[in-house]
């Protein structure tokens, strides 16, 4: 009887609620998720090809890096403001100013990546006969993963955060929900909206680390496998007498 009125009584946990909203939800977080997925992968388009330029030359990396900072260091809200005349209130907007965040976190750790790259291993795959192209994806970039996907660690749970100011335009996915709820005092709703928030970008990150243990496996520590032949033989000697 409780759970049923929980509505009414505005509780901050109802499982009414999850069951008459069910759908509002859903299209809440599909919303978050696919404004999440289009800033970063988009970010990385963007950044890549920054970080070479700032790799190729170095008078431009100062400019580039100084740029990408001053664009993190502006306030959402005043990003969303100054976008606004170009890209109206769309997903645009929203999708737009996450993209320039990102740009600070994936250009430097793309950057970093490349510069790690040991010269021995470039001047081997030159020595092969590599030319500049497959020398970037064969060689490079593959080296370079483990600061790449690190960076993408880091910009999609920070998008999946600032995915949420985009409710001022009503495009923020579960930051939506949390406003209106907000607004109008409805606990039970920014609770849940808060939780999934939460929850997705602990799952991102999992998943993101997941993917860069699989895509770099030479990071790992190896593993020390003892036969049991090996353990016995090992037990023996210590067992026995001096």
């Amino acid at each position: 009887m409780t759970e049923q009125n929980c509505l009414v009584t505005n509780d901050w946990i109802c499982g009414e609620y999850l069951r008459t909203r069910s759908q509002e939800l859903t299209d809440a977080t599909l919303q978050h998720i696919g404004i999440t997925l289009a800033s970063v992968a988009i970010g990385l388009a963007v950044s890549l090809p920054l970080a070479l330029l700032a790799r190729r030359w170095r008078f431009l990396a100062g400019p580039i890096l100084g740029v990408t900072t001053v664009l993190y260091s502006v306030p959402s809200l005043a990003m969303f403001s100054l976008l606004l005349p170009f890209f109206g209130l769309s997903a645009s907007l929203v999708v737009t100013g996450l993209v320039l965040y990102s740009l600070t976190v994936l250009v430097r750790n793309i950057l970093a990546g490349l510069q790690a790259v040991p010269d021995e291993a470039r001047d081997a795959a030159k020595g092969m006969g590599y030319g500049p192209l497959r020398l970037l994806w064969e060689v490079e970039l593959p080296l370079a993963l483990p600061a790449l996907l690190a960076g993408v660690r880091i910009t999609t749970v920070s998008t999946v955060a600032l995915t949420t100011v985009g409710a001022i335009v009503d495009y923020g996915g579960l930051g939506t929900l949390i406003l209106d709820g907000l607004d109008t005092t409805f606990k039970a709703q920014v609770l849940t909206a808060s939780v999934l928030c939460v929850l997705l970008a602990v799952v991102a990150d999992l998943l993101l680390l997941a993917l860069q243990r699989w895509l770099t496996p030479w990071t790992r520590p190896p593993r020390i496998r003892t036969s049991r032949t090996g353990r016995a033989a090992a037990v023996a000697k210590v067992a026995e007498p001096v």
